[in-house]
């Protein structure tokens, strides 16, 4: 295994490879243990959430200063709503950094990869470090790739739903053919998908909902930060092929019957 498995985005260095985020939470004073115990870098807030006039429940009290912070757009159901959010966290000091979320879809929540696309183009051009929520389609994510996305993030399952890997084949297709990071977001609901998602080679995993309503969100955040780590441990280390047919761990003879064999 690599020794130095630095993880390069947006001009930073990150060792960890999970990132995590503020909603669901019972009580948000838990997301300084949480971001501790999971060893998470990243983590996505929602700027509606973000109320600065309001000094003693705003959520960015709790994001720990070490965490690079990664506002996403949640609400946009457009193009122009995404910048227009976007440069507001730019203009509250929030960074560079914009996740974006385009969801016009109120039953599944699932993202509209034209306006994303359009939203992409228009704020890489700004500067900002652009990591756009995506279906997992290829066509989509080449789009994101030509309009400046720093990393393309496809959706699991549903958000909210732990629901797991539900796109695994299309995911997949994105880590074999894409040049981006492809960070997994959205629906991974138990420690053993996100492995599962680092295994074939995802770049990273965003988890939230899963950490946020676990009956002990500290367990569970340590919980995920291992399974990421123990998946891209087990990636760089290349699996063994996989067969249909069974294949001997030891040679096929030296039966007890046949000449040589034991008696």
């Amino acid at each position: 295994m690599k020794q130095n498995d630095t993880f390069h985005i947006g001009g930073k260095a990150l060792t960890s490879r999970l990132f995590t985020g503020t909603g669901k939470y019972g009580d948000d004073t838990l997301i300084p243990a949480v971001c501790a115990a999971s060893g998470a870098q990243v983590i996505t807030v929602a700027l509606r959430r973000v109320d600065l006039d309001k000094k003693a429940d705003n959520v960015m009290r709790h994001i720990p200063e070490h965490m690079v912070l990664l506002p996403n757009t949640s609400g946009a159901r457009t193009a122009d709503e995404a910048v227009r959010i976007a440069r507001l966290a730019r203009a509250m000091g929030c960074g560079d950094w914009i996740k974006i979320e385009i969801i016009a879809d109120n039953r599944y929540l699932l993202p509209d990869g034209y306006e994303t696309a359009k939203a992409t183009e228009i704020l890489a051009t700004e500067g900002f470090v652009v990591l756009p929520y995506m279906n997992p389609d290829l066509y989509v994510a080449r789009s994101l790739a030509s309009a400046g996305a720093a990393a393309v993030m496809p959706l699991g399952a549903p958000i909210g739903t732990n629901r797991g890997l539900r796109t695994e084949e299309m995911i997949r297709i994105l880590i074999e053919e894409m040049d981006l990071p492809v960070i997994v977001d959205a629906g991974i609901g138990a420690p053993s998908q996100a492995c599962q998602a680092m295994e074939m080679g995802a770049a990273a995993c965003l988890v939230n909902t899963a950490i946020a309503t676990a009956s002990d969100p500290l367990g569970m955040g340590r919980a995920f930060g291992q399974a990421v780590a123990a998946g891209r441990a087990a990636f760089l280390a290349g699996p063994g092929a996989v067969a249909t047919l069974a294949r001997p761990s030891s040679p096929l003879t030296g039966f007890l019957d046949e000449p040589g064999g034991a008696a």
